[in-house]
């Protein structure tokens, strides 16, 4: 997985925070000194999978497109990193000893199998958990956090 997921997470998380009000891709990177057009990028496909909406000018930038308890890991995990599987069987076996043709091994194969079934537990666990549950426990464990990302999202440069 890709770094965009961890940042498009936190970027999730501190638009919550910020009660609704927008925040520009400079504004957000600055808060973790991320580079904001690798950033703009992941807050560009959040809002093509409606998790965030964006607005141009001067008030402008990225809001959640709905609110935490609707967005659940797999959702931004998607978004960023695709709805391929991360295993993909090339089917290998049909070139090695005793392979055939005929055989789709992507049925056959057991370490397929494997892989499949833990593909599906993985994005099971992260379907399950939503970014309000996140935030959650951020806030039992961390209560100032909110606050202190209102603060520092409204003193960094737009």
């Amino acid at each position: 997985m890709g770094e965009g997921v961890e940042w498009a997470l936190h970027s999730c998380l501190n638009l919550g925070w910020n009660e609704g009000e927008a925040a520009t891709a400079a504004r957000l990177a600055a808060f973790y000194d991320l580079p904001a057009a690798y950033l703009n990028k992941q807050l560009q496909a959040l809002a093509r999978a409606g998790i965030l909406t964006s607005a141009p000018g001067p008030r402008g930038g990225f809001r959640l497109g709905r609110p935490l308890e609707k967005i659940t890991l797999l959702d931004v995990v998607v978004a960023i990193e695709g709805a391929e599987d991360a295993f993909r069987c090339r089917q290998i076996l049909k070139d090695g000893p005793g392979g055939s043709t005929e055989v789709d091994y992507r049925e056959t194969c057991v370490l397929n199998g494997a892989m499949r079934r833990a593909e599906l537990a993985w994005r099971r666990e992260l379907a399950a958990q939503t970014l309000a549950e996140i935030r959650d426990t951020v806030e039992r464990t961390f209560p100032g956090t909110p606050e202190h990302t209102r603060e520092r999202l409204s003193t960094l440069r737009r």
